[in-house]
């Protein structure tokens, strides 16, 4: 009798977990349907499509290797644009993350206008690509350009910026940081800075800490989390750079911002080469999560959780 008074309300729990179950299901169908048909199935056609010969007219061939090895081995461009992209990721990642950071700083303050400031620091970061391009090929002509206009009123002689080889992406990446110092990048730092406890500051004061060790020692530790954010976002999206080459110098000069994702556009939809297209997408897809581990595994000795410790020193604690 025991025994039954113990297993008889079963069915009615199973029943009631498994009612919930699909309910639960049923809550987030819309976003697994989503999922499936917008993520799920383009990826898996795409790594299909890579070891094809597809040009969307006719039907897929199967190549098996060879798009990767063309890739690889035979185009040029493929290595020579992915240099690049590093160049620029490099340039966008240093300069993005340390001027995002510095702006959160000032505006963080609580002077007289910041309101204000902070709108029109947030600005240009939504201002649309196509009008930034513009302004900016205006800025940087060589000759009648706003920009070598202020240059040569302090007696410097400005370059061609965009028609240079040597100052295209440089340029490209002006452009860019103007576009995103002051966005979502700023406004997570300044989000972390404020979260800082005041308190801290003002023991650090008692024990005469400067400015300098503050910042070193109390500040730079407790916003590291959001500082390892905004970096792994900031690589992923310099490292997929392309309307700007594409809007504001169409790969040029000479070749010299012809970046990876740009190399990959021209080849699936000027030269109709979605089998070779697909190849670089999950090579440079590849690059992107190596990259990304990197950084995990870098983060490990500079990142600092609530409690004052590490993520390495979190896992050994575990």
């Amino acid at each position: 009798m025991a025994t039954i008074a113990q297993t008889g309300p079963r069915p009615r729990r199973s029943t009631l977990a498994r009612r919930e179950a699909v309910e639960g299901l049923l809550y987030i169908s819309p976003f697994l349907l989503g999922f499936l048909i917008f993520t799920a199935y383009p990826m898996i056609a795409s790594l299909y499509l890579s070891f094809t010969k597809y040009n969307i007219i006719t039907a897929p061939t199967w190549i098996g290797l060879e798009n990767y090895q063309e890739a690889f081995f035979q185009d040029a461009q493929f290595w020579t644009s992915l240099q690049r992209t590093l160049y620029f990721a490099l340039l966008n990642v240093t300069l993005g993350v340390l001027g995002s950071l510095g702006a959160a700083m000032l505006l963080s303050q609580n002077y007289p206008g910041t309101t204000t400031f902070r709108t029109l620091f947030f600005l240009p970061s939504i201002t649309p690509i196509i009008a930034s391009a513009i302004l900016w090929l205006w800025i940087f002509q060589p000759t009648l350009g706003v920009l070598n206009y202020l240059l040569s009123l302090v007696g410097i002689q400005g370059p061609p910026w965009l028609q240079s080889g040597t100052w295209a992406i440089p340029s490209v990446a002006i452009v860019g940081l103007w576009g995103t110092i002051g966005g979502s990048r700023m406004i997570i730092f300044l989000a972390a800075l404020q979260s800082v406890p005041q308190e801290m500051y003002e023991a650090a004061e008692i024990d005469g800490a400067g400015s300098w060790r503050k910042f070193w020692h109390i500040t730079l530790p407790l916003i590291s989390p959001t500082m390892f954010f905004n970096i792994v976002l900031t690589i992923i999206g310099s490292l997929s750079v392309f309307s700007l080459a594409y809007i504001a110098t169409g790969g040029g000069p000479n070749y010299a911002t012809y970046f990876y994702v740009y190399h990959l556009f021209k080849n699936a939809f000027e030269f109709s080469r979605m089998g070779y297209a697909a190849a670089m997408a999950w090579v440079f897809f590849l690059i992107v999560l190596l990259l990304t581990a990197i950084q995990f595994k870098l983060s490990n000795r500079w990142v600092f959780y609530a409690g004052g410790e590490s993520a390495e020193g979190a896992d050994d604690a575990k």
